[in-house]
């Protein structure tokens, strides 16, 4: 496992080394498109970069976000076009009934923005929560507007870690384990708040 994380930390240092901003792009666009390349790793580094004056924190913000939402979108459209044949088809194996399917339209029409503005601020979920959305054919200029909203404050908080570390960036990584329990307990609210969505809706929906 160590070699692996180490190769793909390597993989994002080279691209940022080489490419610059749009190594920057590059890479969290990998990320955000459920490859695992660690935005932990890429934008600390570029933030080190910036700390050597090669590059600025307002321009590796600006390439990691836009990277953050090609990669959203790539993922968004996938679950648009092959998302739902496939849940209609085989999600009776998984005990998904259409019945479940127009229930989770319904409920991601009303309150899905909300689920991909928190999920993006989220390790781990932010990578995934764009393929949901494409199921449900969320509006796509929200999609995007909050993938935006969700994805800024992740990508500049880990850059401005980089910047302020400088040479020392790596040393995040020994906070990992604790970046682990904020993810338990970010997902563990994450879902109680969208179970009881999910019931006050899905009751409302009984009752009418």
């Amino acid at each position: 496992m160590t070699s692996i994380i180490e190769l793909v930390s390597n993989f994002a240092i080279n691209i940022i080394s080489s490419l610059g901003y749009w190594g920057v792009f590059i890479g969290m666009t990998i990320e955000s498109a459920c490859i695992p390349l660690p935005s932990e790793v890429i934008m600390p580094f570029a933030g080190f970069a910036v700390s050597e004056g090669k590059m600025t924190l307002l321009g590796i913000t600006i390439a990691g976000t836009l990277g953050n939402l090609l990669g959203g979108l790539i993922i968004y459209f996938i679950g648009l076009k092959e998302g739902r044949p496939l849940l209609e088809k085989y999600g009776k194996y998984i005990l998904i009934s259409h019945s479940k399917l127009d229930k989770a339209d319904h409920w991601f029409e009303k309150y899905g923005h909300e689920a991909v503005l928190i999920g993006r601020m989220l390790p781990v979920i932010r990578t995934f929560i764009s393929l949901p959305a494409g199921i449900a054919r969320m509006d796509l200029k929200k999609f995007i507007i909050y993938t935006l909203l969700g994805s800024l404050p992740w990508t500049f908080a880990l850059a401005y870690i980089g910047v302020q570390l400088g040479p020392h960036w790596e040393l995040i990584k020994g906070y990992f384990h604790i970046l682990d329990i904020i993810v338990a307990i970010g997902i563990i609210g994450v879902l109680a708040y969208l179970i009881y969505k999910y019931k006050k809706t899905d009751k409302q929906l009984t009752n009418n």
